[in-house]
Formats: structure tokens, C-alpha cells, sequence
């Protein structure tokens, strides 16, 4: 009987801890460049001497959605957006993280930021002259128009990657970086769309459903501990009788 109760209470666990991770992922759902949680089930068999039949359900909550979010042409000159594969890399504490989004500003001093983290070229942050007019090419080189000058000047290149998602988890910071640690290699075949933005991947539909789906399944589950305690109480009274 107690096997059963390992089951129910670790299932309705998983339920609720899975409705954390949809819920956050809708709370993203206008969060540009945002890369959806994916929650995945595993089972764990109940550690110790006479416990082979008891098993645990196990949430995997560390996985991201490599689905694409759709582009949106905003015309402004530091929003850029990734074309296919491939991520912007951005300083995080002593090292880098990884991102989709590309809506970067300039801090007083030039640096060229998304939100509060310095974005990265192929020599660390990037920070850009004076200038009254910018470009970011395909490739990801930024070109300025500095005071005095006639034709653009490339000054810096965007540092890219295009690591496999599945080699990827989210840190704290809710940014992107290897799970084995580490930084990523520029790739140079990774492709940008500037002047455009790329919305969250997740679908709002989708999410609901998945919340909708896990209340039923957390339902489930209390049936089937209720089952269990009448259960466990008819034996009590058989052994009682």
C-alpha cells in the first residue's frame, strides 16, 4: 500500500512544481528573445533495503525550447535579431551567458548593454565612440559614423555563438550557458536581422493547456491517495477483526 502513497504524493509534487515552470514561462510571454522551460518526467527508484517495488516521480525542469519566436520590424538601430540558429553572448558575473534578445542600448560611457550587462565583441564588452549614426551588418559588425567622417567606420563585431540547444540550461540570471561550464566559440555563420526584435517562443495557448492538463493530473493524484487511505483502512480493520 505504501508503495502506491510514494507514487500519488511525488506525482502531485511534480504537478505542482510543473505548474511553476508554466507559469513562468507565461509570465515571459512578452519578454523579447525569451527561450521557454521545458519540463520533462523521470521516475527515481526509492533508495534503501526493501524498497525495490517504491518508486518516485522526478521533474526535469532544466531543459529550453529551441522553437523560434517570430520577428517583428521595429526600425530602431540597436535591435537586432538572430536569423536561424545562433545566440548573442553577454558578460555574466566573471564570465558569459548567452541570449537571444536584442534589444541593447548605450550607456553614458559607449558601452553597448542589454539591460544591465555589457554586451560582448570579440574582445570583451563593446564599447563605441561619439557617433551619429549606426549599423549592424548581417554579420554582425557595427559600423558608426563618427564626427567629422563621411562613411561609415567599422568599429567592433558582435561576439555570436551557435552552440546546440540541447547542450544549453538557463542560469539564475534566467540567461543561457553550457551545462558543462565554459565558454562558447564565436561562430562567424550566424546571421542577423537588424531593426528587427524576436518576441519569447512561447505560446500562450499551449502553456494554458499544459496548466489545465497538470490541475487534472494533480486531481488524479488526490483520488488516488484518497483510494489508498480507504484502502489502508479496510486492512486495519481486517487485522483488527
Amino acid at each position: 500500500m505504501d508503495a502506491l502513497i510514494y507514487t500519488v504524493m511525488s506525482g502531485a509534487e511534480r504537478a505542482l512544481r510543473a505548474q511553476q515552470v508554466h507559469a513562468n514561462n507565461l509570465a515571459n510571454l512578452e519578454t523579447p528573445g525569451f527561450r521557454g522551460n521545458v519540463e520533462l518526467t523521470g521516475r527515481q527508484q526509492v533508495a534503501g533495503y526493501g524498497y525495490a517495488a517504491r518508486h518516485m516521480s522526478e521533474l526535469q525542469a532544466d531543459a529550453v525550447s529551441a522553437r523560434q519566436g517570430t520577428q517583428r520590424d521595429t526600425g530602431r538601430e540597436l535591435d537586432v535579431a538572430v536569423q536561424g540558429e545562433g545566440l548573442f553572448a553577454v558578460q555574466s558575473g566573471e564570465g558569459e551567458a548567452y541570449t537571444r534578445a536584442g534589444n541593447f542600448s548605450l550607456n553614458a560611457e559607449g558601452g553597448l548593454m542589454l539591460g544591465e550587462r555589457a554586451v560582448l565583441g570579440d574582445g570583451g564588452p563593446i564599447v563605441l565612440p561619439p557617433h551619429s549614426k549606426l549599423a549592424i551588418a548581417k554579420d554582425g559588425v557595427i559600423s558608426i559614423l563618427a564626427a567629422g567622417q563621411t562613411e561609415m567606420q567599422p568599429v567592433d563585431r558582435l561576439k555570436l555563438v551557435k552552440p546546440a540547444m540541447g547542450e544549453l540550461t538557463k542560469n539564475e540570471a534566467g540567461l543561457l550557458v553550457p551545462r558543462q561550464g565554459g565558454e562558447l566559440a564565436a561562430d562567424t555563420t550566424v546571421q542577423l536581422n537588424a531593426g528587427h526584435l524576436e518576441s519569447s517562443n512561447v505560446s500562450a495557448v499551449e502553456e494554458m493547456v499544459a496548466t489545465m492538463s497538470l490541475s487534472r493530473d494533480f486531481e488524479l493524484q488526490m483520488k488516488l491517495f484518497k483510494a489508498a487511505d480507504s484502502m489502508a483502512d479496510a486492512g486495519n480493520r481486517l487485522m483488527r477483526e
